[in-house]
């Protein structure tokens, strides 16, 4: 029999924590006036980090150890001494971004225990929040590496939404391990030569002392690049770029290419069906969402806020009719992007998928009414604003159009044309979309001042101003919350 006693041993030794009589370590944190005082044994024996950390530090004439950081704060300093001496965490009434920072300081601290579970919660528990903030998350966890699963999360989004991260503006400062991890994926949604591109453009950036005219480039230079992306070539599945791709993107770089695979490209071309040396890599799949529905079976409805007669009725908007199209001749398709209770209502979440989709639709169904409003947007909408001094730049067009449906106790659907043709669309710089999320004109918006959520707030308006003078679209001009909110990109059908 093994009795076991760890609760009054932690609260023990969380009383040996704060005993400020036998320390021999002060943690202090730089541009922050409070220390921590802690025990070197104990560090020891529970962090190997701390243990190679005080091996190197000489202790001061009161024989006590200092340890000095910039980049940990007191607080999470705090909970991880905490743990080092009681293995205890309080993450209540803490925000989502402190368990966050939390977690990349134990792996830090070689606290695997630790960084892992705070990882599954992450995963498991706070997947919106990793979701609006994508990028600061995907640099993060690919600097300090060990978080396997939170890199399978965020590549499961990339590969489905690859604009996220290789259009983004700080694209080329990505980790080698981090571009790695996603040519490595069968599923990655993108055309073969248009990831050569971004590889290409990545390898470039990491030598910005090569000729920006390839045709001065040296056999030192392609070397340099060639070493730079060794770990990236091999990943690009050459066999499945066509010909005229090869052509005009592959042979100008091919002195960055193996000898042997080079010769084998070549002779693809001309006769794909003989055997080359070079191992074929499969071509990337195409994602599957769904399962045709089988002809016994209802079809799912595109929707669940508007109705087919919605769609013809949107369609006929933007095509200028003045007859409504029947549902059977819509012109449209209306393929649903994003809708608010499977995806949530973070501001950035919209901005994050929608960044280079034109011809969009927004419709949003009012909190506790049967009101349904959107607009409808020609432009791409651009997340990469920068922070300036007002916080947005405006798209001129004179194609966009706010709308609110017949539904419910509303007998007609109302229509409000743009009439400020150069204030019609709004894009929101980058430390703005955590608040602001579809934008059409000073006159609808889906907006979160405070909970960064729009199912929860009530900031969202709906008035008048950029568009048709005297056509209100609702009868109050208050803020409101959505129960649900969908973005359709819109096709036209061949």
């Amino acid at each position: 029999m093994s009795l076991k006693f760890f609760d009054k041993l932690s609260q023990n030794f969380i009383g040996l924590l704060n005993d400020k009589d036998d320390y021999n370590v002060i943690i202090q944190v730089e541009n922050e006036e409070k220390t921590l005082t802690a025990h070197s044994n104990v560090l020891k024996f529970r962090s190997s980090y701390f243990s190679k950390e005080l091996e190197n530090i000489q202790p001061n004439e009161n024989n006590i150890k200092i340890i000095t950081t910039s980049t940990i704060s007191v607080q999470i300093f705090d909970v991880i001494l905490k743990y080092i001496y009681g293995g205890i965490v309080n993450l209540e009434n803490v925000e989502t971004r402190f368990i966050f920072d939390l977690t990349l300081a134990a792996n830090e601290f070689e606290l695997t225990e630790l960084s892992k579970k705070l990882e599954t919660i992450l995963i498991e528990d706070k997947a919106s929040w990793l979701k609006t903030h994508f990028t600061l998350v995907y640099h993060s966890i690919f600097d300090k590496k060990n978080f396997k699963n939170l890199e399978n999360f965020c590549n499961d989004i990339v590969v489905k939404y690859p604009n996220l991260i290789f259009d983004s503006s700080d694209f080329t400062s990505l980790p080698v391990s981090s571009l790695v991890s996603l040519l490595k994926r069968d599923d990655l949604q993108m055309k073969e030569i248009e990831i050569w591109d971004y590889v290409i453009k990545w390898g470039i950036a990491q030598n910005p002392t090569l000729p920006t005219n390839l045709k001065e480039w040296t056999k030192e230079n392609f070397l340099t690049l060639k070493t730079t992306l060794q770990q990236c070539l091999p990943l690009i599945r050459y066999f499945h770029i066509s010909n005229i791709e090869i052509y005009d993107k592959i042979m100008p770089y091919k002195k960055i290419l193996d000898k042997q695979l080079w010769e084998d490209i070549k002779q693809h071309v001309f006769a794909p069906d003989r055997p080359v040396e070079s191992i074929i890599l499969p071509a990337r799949s195409i994602l599957v969402t769904k399962l045709p529905p089988r002809t016994n079976e209802p079809k799912e409805p595109f929707s669940t806020i508007i109705s087919e007669d919605h769609a013809a009725e949107i369609s006929s908007w933007i095509d200028r009719k003045t007859t409504t199209y029947s549902t059977t001749n819509v012109p449209y398709k209306f393929e649903l992007v994003l809708r608010g209770t499977k995806d949530g209502f973070a501001p950035q979440t919209f901005w994050n998928i929608f960044h280079g989709y034109a011809c969009t639709v927004v419709v949003a169904k009012v909190k506790g009414t049967d009101e349904i409003i959107g607009g409808y947007n020609p432009l791409v909408w651009d997340n990469t604003i920068n922070d300036d001094f007002v916080g947005y730049k405006w798209m001129e067009t004179k194609d966009s159009f706010i709308f609110s449906l017949k539904n419910g106790n509303l007998q007609n659907s109302i229509i409000s044309r743009v009439k400020d043709t150069k204030h019609a669309i709004r894009n929101v710089s980058k430390n703005n979309q955590d608040r602001c999320g579809p934008y059409f004109g000073y006159d609808f918006c889906l907006y979160s001042n405070i909970k960064s959520d729009f199912n929860l707030d009530v900031s969202s308006y709906c008035d008048r101003g950029n568009f048709d003078y005297g056509k209100r679209l609702r009868t109050s001009s208050d803020g409101f919350s959505i129960d649900n909110y969908e973005v359709f990109k819109v096709v036209r059908k061949s």
